[in-house]
C-alpha cells in the first residue's frame, strides 16, 4: 500500500511537469523589426496586440510588450510559483504614421537599482 501511494505521487510530480503554456521571446521577434523599414503591419505580424499602447506625439505612437521571466527556480512543479520572478523583458516600439521609427529591447532585473542601497550620495545644500 505505501509503495502505491509514493507511485502516485511521483505520477502527480512527473504530470504536473508536462504542461504546456506559450512562451513569447521578445528578443528575437524584436530583433525581425527593423527602424525605418518595418510597418504597423509587421510589428502586429511578429509581435501581435501589444501590451500598452499610448500615444506621445502627433501622429506618433509606442507600442509596449512586456514579459515576465522566472528565476532559476521559478519553473518547479511544486515551488515554482513561490520563487518572485527575477527579470522581465520589455520591447518598446515607437511607430510615426505607419512605420517604425525605433525599436528598443530592454531587460530589467529585480536587483538592477541595487547599487543606490551601497551608494555615497552628496547632501546638495
Amino acid at each position: 500500500m505505501r509503495r502505491m501511494i509514493i507511485t502516485v505521487l511521483a505520477f502527480l510530480v512527473l504530470l504536473s511537469g508536462c504542461s504546456y503554456k506559450p512562451v513569447r521571446h521578445l528578443a528575437s521577434d524584436a530583433a525581425l523589426i527593423k527602424a525605418g523599414t518595418s510597418t504597423r503591419a509587421d510589428v502586429l505580424r511578429y509581435l501581435g496586440e501589444p501590451d500598452s499602447h499610448r500615444a506621445v506625439g502627433p501622429g506618433e505612437e509606442e507600442y509596449i510588450y512586456a514579459e515576465t521571466r522566472k528565476g532559476a527556480l521559478g519553473s518547479m512543479p511544486l515551488f515554482g510559483k513561490l520563487v518572485d520572478p527575477s527579470s522581465q523583458e520589455m520591447v518598446v516600439i515607437t511607430l510615426k504614421g505607419n512605420l517604425v521609427s525605433n525599436c528598443e529591447f530592454r531587460l530589467l532585473r529585480k536587483d538592477d537599482q541595487a547599487w543606490q542601497k551601497d551608494a555615497e550620495w552628496d547632501k546638495v545644500e
